[in-house]
């Protein structure tokens, strides 16, 4: 393949746009799933009224970035899209269920006048946030752990994603959007929500130190090109600081959450810890999209498709970006809620 030509590097730029998505998705909507799972644990009704209005202004925005990469991922490399949702129609119509399921129950909370139907939308919203949280994590497990190919087509079964790896997953991300949702809180409230949600943090914060060594342990070991891409020179390279990098975090994160500096700081060193995950990521499964056999370019519609979708997406990437910023532009002020304040 000519290394200079649109054959190769359209589907690179379309995977790094795909990746983008992706991630910022993970940033928008990791906290308010993770706020969702942390509902439950937090019974004074008001503290539940100030975390709803913390995401209210931006959270039906957020699953735009799903689409954009599933549409990515359907236009733009229709092989993989052809084996990946044989593999993962359980799953991906769980994860869709849930998520209808805590819009419905982000709606109707506020509309109910009386506790008893209050509550019970309450535990609506826990439950989708959980179990969308759980199978985004389990997706992307079975992805990782590989799907079984033959002659570019699924030839596994049905509940291959019921595996440990895949589980274990989706324990970790739904834990990691916990500690999200536990940051973001720390940054947008005060006095009592905000204690209890340092103590929230710091927990969810050793969880995830623990789930970040195992699957970067586990994941190396599930196939022998993921141990060539973290040992082979020169890619060492880039994976050597990885792992310095999330312990200069964590120590930046428990010293945030017992001083009482820049409220931010915690929500922001959750996310490095996402990124340094999805770095990795990268560098393990880089460049198949479909592990461990199928590359974006095996993968990948006809260039003249790629080209016409990317005047496409030049065009949509801006208007979204747009609506994103706005919405948490106008987000920014401080508001009241039965006496106490997010910023």
């Amino acid at each position: 393949m000519d290394p200079t030509g649109a054959t190769y590097w359209l589907p690179i730029v379309w995977a790094v746009l795909a990746a983008m998505a992706i991630f910022i998705y993970v940033v928008l909507d990791g906290f308010d799933l993770g706020l969702g799972i942390l509902f439950l644990a937090e019974p004074d009704r008001t503290h539940r009224n100030l975390m709803v209005q913390t995401v209210a202004p931006v959270w039906d925005g957020n699953e735009t970035w799903m689409i954009f990469g599933g549409a990515a991922l359907y236009g733009v490399f229709p092989n993989a899209y052809a084996t990946i949702l044989p593999a993962l129609y359980l799953p991906v119509l769980v994860m869709l269920f849930a998520l209808i399921i805590r819009g419905v129950a982000f709606e109707f909370r506020s509309r109910m006048h009386t506790e008893r139907n209050r509550d019970l939308w309450d535990k609506g919203f826990f439950v989708g946030s959980l179990i969308a949280a759980i199978m985004q994590g389990v997706i992307l497990g079975t992805l990782v752990g590989g799907i079984r190919v033959e002659n570019n087509a699924f030839v596994g079964g049905s509940l291959d994603w019921l595996a440990p790896f895949p589980l274990f997953c989706g324990v970790a991300v739904a834990c990691g959007y916990t500690l999200l949702g536990a940051t973001w809180l720390v940054w947008r409230t005060e006095s009592d929500l905000q204690t209890t949600m340092r103590k929230w943090a710091g927990i969810l914060s050793v969880l995830m130190l623990l789930m970040i060594g195992v699957v970067s342990l586990w994941t190396p070991a599930l196939h022998a090109t993921y141990m060539q891409h973290w040992t082979d020179w020169p890619r060492i390279l880039f994976v050597a600081p990885v792992p310095v990098a999330v312990v200069a975090l964590a120590i930046t994160m428990f010293r945030a959450l017992r001083g009482r500096t820049s409220r931010r700081i915690p929500f922001l060193c959750a996310l490095g810890w996402f990124f340094l995950s999805f770095t990795g990521l990268g560098i393990n499964i880089w460049p198949y999209i479909v592990p461990p056999g199928m590359t974006i370019w095996d993968a990948s519609a006809p260039p003249t498709s790629q080209a016409f979708l990317l005047v496409g997406a030049l065009v949509l990437l801006p208007l979204i970006l747009t609506y994103t910023a706005y919405a948490y532009h106008v987000f920014r002020g401080p508001v009241s809620v039965h006496g106490e304040t997010y910023h």
